[in-house]
């Protein structure tokens, strides 16, 4: 009997929670169905027409959205939604005709071309904090990976071979390194005796290192002193890299005679394969020693160049060489063409920084040069001045324009290979200087 009843009961507690769930379930498609047909509502098609032209590109060029705001929450002015756009949108445009009819820099010039082209296309927000180029430029940019995965790959490009064949090129990177001096200087007297910029001592040392035509590392350094000037500072450093070819020539025929240009250089020992091998791991350790703030840099850097010249690891270094650089390459010219964004460029501070730049870039590539000239007073082997311009950080850019520049008065003189010397020496040249910058504002 008490069997019984128990049964009873379950079958009863069963029947009961089961019209409760179909009340539930009742209850929550008729709130479902209410929801649809307060939320889908049939329009004439005038009205659909007319939402459909608002939400056009050509509508939001001649009539921009006043609440509109930029990847930092901020209004942005009607200049920069329709007109600056147009200019900006022009102006990729002139770096890809830069990049294809020209053969400026491709590699760098189209990624970030591209990227300013997508950034000023109204309505779609592809450029702010949750379209895509925004979400690129988070993940790699903002956080310094980008830089130092590009650091490795360039190591792993790398032969030490000239400039431990003939190291006193090493001077004429170090003498480069005065247009990131000369950028400091710049950024800080224009603060100083002007009202319309006021640029901190962070900020300017942040933006002198434009100075080395060195991208990644003004990334690096300009995350951890001055982020909020990391888009400016980012597109000025990879424009000036890419115009390599434009800024360079003309400074360094100004600097030189026919007969200077025409100095030719021999390669003076060979270098074996056990000094290629500890020179990584010295510099590295001299680094750690007495400069870790640069050891992001200075250790990817040497860590790619390391695995390479070990002659065990052909596949690792094939790839940072090849597959990983070019899929880095691309995100950070994406990311870097982000910053193209009309309210974000054609600001008076981005101006100021790109001024700097161009200043300071020619700065370095003219002590380059000098410093060349200034070592041929001295007994020795005579050096090539055209390959002081090497000194500034864009590798290989800058030893290539030195190489074609020589050619051009003497078709037999390659000096490519002794180009690469100064140029990798401007390389750590600069990484030691944004060390010395950051630990002084530790």
């Amino acid at each position: 009997m008490k069997l019984f009843i128990l049964k009873f009961l379950a079958l009863l507690m069963f029947i009961g929670m089961s019209s409760a769930s179909a009340s539930d379930d009742a209850a929550a498609t008729e709130k479902s169905s209410a929801h649809k047909e307060e939320t889908y509502q049939t329009k004439p098609m005038s009205e659909m027409m007319s939402g459909f032209i608002q939400s056009t590109g050509i509508y939001a060029f001649i009539n921009p959205n006043p609440n509109e705001l930029n990847a930092h929450g901020e209004k942005i002015s009607d200049f920069h939604k329709s007109g600056g756009r147009i200019i900006m949108i022009l102006i990729t445009f002139l770096l890809f005709w830069l990049a294809i009819a020209k053969g400026f820099e491709p590699l760098l010039l189209l990624p970030i071309g591209f990227g300013g082209l997508l950034a000023n296309i109204p309505i779609a927000g592809i450029g702010g904090h949750d379209g895509f180029l925004g979400i690129i430029y988070q993940m790699g940019l903002s956080n310094q990976l980008f830089p130092i995965l590009i650091f490795m790959g360039v190591g792993a490009m790398t032969d030490f071979g000239p400039l431990l064949s003939n190291p006193k090129t090493a001077l004429l990177g170090g003498a480069a390194q005065f247009g990131i001096f000369g950028t400091l200087v710049g950024a800080v007297a224009l603060s100083e005796y002007t009202t319309i910029f006021d640029f901190t001592l962070q900020q300017a040392s942040a933006i002198s290192i434009i100075g080395g035509a060195d991208g990644p590392t003004s990334i690096f350094i300009a995350t951890n002193l001055a982020p909020e000037l990391l888009g400016a500072i980012a597109v000025a450093s990879y424009s000036y890299m890419a115009m390599v070819p434009i800024i360079q020539p003309p400074i360094m025929k100004a600097l030189t005679t026919n007969t200077e240009r025409r100095i030719k250089m021999t390669t003076l020992r060979h270098v074996s394969r056990l000094e290629k091998l500890v020179f990584p791991i010295l510099v590295l350790v001299l680094a750690i020693l007495i400069l870790p703030e640069s050891t992001p840099l200075i250790g990817a850097f040497m860590f790619g160049n390391f695995l390479k010249e070990t002659g065990v690891v052909d596949r690792l270094s094939d790839t940072m060489q090849n597959a990983l650089i070019n899929i880095v390459t691309i995100f950070l010219g994406l990311a870097v063409g982000s910053k193209l964004a009309a309210d974000q460029f054609l600001v008076p501070d981005t101006m100021a920084i790109l001024l700097l730049g161009i200043v300071a870039f020619s700065v370095g590539t003219a002590a380059g040069v000098i410093m060349a000239k200034i070592m041929n007073l001295f007994p020795g082997h005579k050096i090539n001045p055209l390959i002081g311009s090497a000194g500034v950080s864009a590798v290989p850019m800058a030893a290539r324009v030195s190489n074609k520049v020589g050619m051009e008065y003497d078709r037999s003189n390659m000096l490519l290979m002794h180009a690469m010397g100064p140029n990798v020496a401007g390389v750590i040249g600069s990484a030691v200087a944004a060390g010395v910058m950051m630990s002084l504002f530790k």
